[in-house]
């Protein structure tokens, strides 16, 4: 099979598309034939500077496909089954081998090129605003990079939850667009203080949520821009600031800062996180949630996708396409 693989870690020009074996199926798992790979924020960082389980390594966490072989012990799933699957690395490839737990089915309506969006980017939203954000209607969040993924997911999710939704991004072209999609206030970071935009909007009260994918500086705006007793939802450190962020202000607000990991609600709570995306495919299926594809390359130009993610000029998802 095809796949692009890297030896070490660095910038995009890392990648290799080379000729590797094909996995084998495990008695609980299947076999996928790639369609569309789900590229990843935390892909770009470990292929930047993340320890490699395999050498070549085959980086990434999401892919969607048609299922080729099912393992003897499996019976949920069957061949030429439309299936989005996560996985802890490995999606970078023509064909992947998942335990069938980390499958799910497509629904009808729903395009393999969509599905390819949902999974992380959708749970991980949600698990920011409600499981661990805890948001209620009527409340208003403040959304860091509502251009990308998790972002874009997080404004329709708490628009569609009854919440009053702010939203950062670079430029008022980005901005405007995501109006369609939920956005009451824009905030322009390159142009306004988005803390004091977001104390003003809110008329010095501060947001009741934050959800913030940058980490860092950034972080540091996110509890100044916070509600007495609010909370931020911390998902990620898109800013690659090497230096921990000073958030010791949240005490004088008794806030707090809950550090958000889908990947480990999916292994430690399954119960809870395979409902959880089988619904949101399924909304998105219908309609009501929507996946914006920015562009799609091809499998062997992981190396453009990965740069063009880093330029920072996508307004929602990257794919690659087998």
């Amino acid at each position: 099979m095809k796949a692009a693989v890297y030896y070490e870690t660095g910038g995009p020009e890392v990648f290799r598309y080379e000729e590797l074996p094909e996995p084998q199926c495990r008695p609980g798992g299947v076999i996928i034939d790639v369609k569309f790979v789900g590229i990843q924020g935390g892909d770009t960082l470990h292929r930047a500077g993340g320890e490699l389980a395999t050498r070549p390594h085959v980086v990434g966490y999401q892919a969607s496909g048609i299922i080729r072989e099912v393992g003897e012990r499996v019976s949920e799933r069957k061949v030429g089954d439309r299936v989005v699957a996560t996985m802890s690395f490995g999606s970078h490839a023509a064909v992947v081998s998942v335990p069938w737990q980390a499958s799910y089915l497509v629904p009808e309506g729903l395009s393999l090129e969509e599905a390819a969006g949902v999974p992380i980017e959708f749970a991980t939203a949600a698990d920011c605003l409600f499981e661990f954000g805890r948001l209620q209607a009527g409340e208003t969040v403040l959304v860091q990079a509502g251009a990308g993924g998790v972002g874009l997911a997080a404004i329709q999710l708490a628009k569609r939850a009854g919440a009053a939704v702010l939203a950062t991004a670079s430029s008022d072209e980005r901005l405007e667009r995501l109006r369609e999609f939920g956005l009451d206030h824009p905030i322009n970071y390159r142009t306004e203080d988005f803390v004091a935009r977001t104390m003003e909007l809110t008329g010095g009260r501060g947001a009741d949520l934050v959800v913030d994918s940058v980490g860092g500086h950034t972080l540091e705006g996110s509890v100044a821009a916070l509600a007495y007793r609010g909370r931020i939802s911390w998902v990620g450190n898109a800013g690659r600031e090497s230096a921990p962020p000073a958030i010791s202000p949240i005490m004088q607000k008794n806030a707090s800062v809950t550090g958000v990991f889908l990947g480990a609600e999916l292994s430690r709570s399954p119960e809870r996180t395979r409902p959880l995306i089988e619904g949101l495919l399924q909304r998105v299926a219908s309609g009501e949630l929507k996946v914006v594809v920015d562009r799609v390359f091809p499998l062997s130009d992981a190396e453009g996708a990965h740069r063009y993610i880093e330029s920072r000029q996508a307004f929602g998802r990257v794919l690659m396409a087998v």
